[in-house]
């Protein structure tokens, strides 16, 4: 999720008996909030850091001696994580109970936090930063179903207080990030996690009951690593054309590109086969859920890919410091948080389609904005927050409308849907950052080429805005 997976509510489940492990929705129970505060801390604790790293690019780079466009895997690679990680977070959650799944996985996002706190070279941050991801990728399926579990009938308005998590650290991230970069060093944008991660181990195992467990089936491991490999060779095959001396003819951007192509076609194949696939064939072109994968995948690469690179954009355009530009990123959460709650109420009386048009075009005019040059005389940095603060306001417009648009066309399945949502925006993220990096590393002006990038990505938002036409828009009926 990164920052562009925040908001989400769900379909209300019919009532149905008791059962060990989970609290009866009719039942008053205190532990309610404190399960919520205890996956509210994990899903805060991931959010500061799918926007904190933003700030460091250029740091990272320097004191690493690496080129923009393998610094800017370090992006990009705990995106490609996060999208392995959350579908098959949302699947092994059924299965083995969502408090194990839970509590491992901020294990494992605390100590890699440590290990790329400690990195010595570029290529030593990445492999750990990978291995973070699937840490952090798995909080918020894990969570989706915990609250699910034991909240019941209420679970619709449980999981819509997750509104206000991912703005909240979209807020303290960048501001965090900018100031420990230029007062302290890059290193300790991951220390800051540690003890956060710490506590919050330490309360589930103590707090957190266990769930259920459904019926055990087997995990696609062969269909994990056929998409892990399409889209690793395909960033590999963008981040190589970075290269002064690599041009689009050249076999080290072909080939991995080529092997991309058939790894995905391999795929899509297998999950044909497949009597249990990492990805349902429903899931990924039923009725109703292509078009909604197409929009998360374009809707990520404008979020994500704008998030990513507009601190490092206020500093190659405008020479805006780290710690300032940083919180460019805090101006859009604000704009989220200031509507995301009233948006997310309303849906039951305007539906989808609404919200999304006026959020996708509240975010495609804020990217034109941004690109245009400030006019003389007035200050870059309040023209780039007033701007960014206007996408926020429009991703919290349109947010919970694109989640629940998903959601609801399997209410059943909320934890894996979860994760299939967040898979395809964080595949958008990818392709936006990779592509970018690898422009900005030819670039004589990396400023004016970013600038035309946003330029792209408020095109991509014409296009959303043609296909809401095409969601179905339940009105009331979630």
């Amino acid at each position: 999720m990164t920052a562009a997976e925040p908001l989400q509510t769900a379909t209300r489940p019919p009532a149905t008996a008791p059962q060990a492990g989970r609290v009866d929705a009719g039942e008053p129970d205190p532990r309610r909030r404190l399960i919520f505060a205890i996956v509210s801390l994990g899903l805060f604790m991931a959010s500061v850091d799918a926007t904190i790293v933003a700030t460091a690019l250029r740091p990272i780079g320097e004191e690493l001696h690496s080129t923009i466009n393998w610094t800017g895997w370090t992006v990009t690679i705990y995106q490609l994580g996060q999208i392995i990680a959350m579908p098959l977070a949302g699947k092994i959650s059924d299965q083995f109970g969502r408090k194990k799944v839970y509590l491992l996985s901020a294990a494992l996002f605390t100590g890699t936090s440590l290990a790329c706190g400690l990195s010595t070279s570029i290529y030593m941050l990445v492999a750990l930063r990978a291995v973070q991801a699937l840490g952090g990728g798995a909080l918020m399926p894990s969570a989706s179903g915990i609250v699910a579990d034991h909240f019941g009938r209420d679970r619709d308005k449980a999981l819509a207080m997750f509104t206000s998590i991912f703005p909240i650290g979209g807020i303290v991230g960048p501001v965090f990030g900018g100031v420990i970069t230029q007062n302290w060093s890059w290193r300790g944008i991951f220390f800051i996690n540690v003890p956060i991660g710490i506590v919050l181990v330490l309360l589930g195992l103590r707090f957190i009951p266990k769930g259920i467990r459904r019926p055990a089936a087997s995990i696609d491991l062969r269909g994990v690593l056929l998409l892990a490999l399409a889209l690793l060779l395909g960033m590999f095959a963008i981040t190589s054309l970075g290269s002064s001396n690599v041009t689009p003819w050249d076999p080290r951007f072909y080939a991995p590109l080529l092997a991309a192509v058939g790894f995905g076609v391999a795929f899509v194949r297998h999950s044909q086969r497949h009597p249990a696939p990492f990805i349902p064939p429903r899931l990924l072109w039923g009725k109703g859920f292509l078009t909604m994968n197409v929009i998360n995948v374009l809707w990520g690469t404008t979020v994500l890919g704008f998030a990513a690179l507009i601190p490092l954009y206020a500093q190659n355009r405008y020479h805006i410091q780290i710690a300032s530009a940083g919180t460019l990123l805090s101006a859009r959460a604000i704009g989220m948080i200031c509507v995301a709650a009233l948006s997310a109420m309303m849906l039951r009386r305007i539906g989808y389609r609404l919200p999304m048009i006026v959020g996708f075009t509240a975010v495609g005019i804020g990217l034109v904005m941004l690109a245009v040059r400030v006019p003389t005389g007035f200050p870059p940095y309040l023209w780039l927050a007033g701007w960014s603060l206007l996408t926020g306001l429009g991703m919290g417009i349109s947010a919970p409308a694109t989640n629940n648009a998903s959601l609801q066309l399997a209410p059943d399945q909320v934890a894996q849907i979860s994760g299939l949502r967040g898979m395809f925006r964080q595949s958008g993220g990818i392709f936006a950052v990779s592509v970018t990096t690898a422009l900005l590393a030819r670039s004589d002006n990396p400023g004016l080429t970013q600038a035309y990038a946003l330029l792209v990505e408020a095109g991509i938002i014409l296009l959303l805005i043609a296909m809401v036409f095409v969601v179905p828009d339940h009105r009331g009926r979630w």
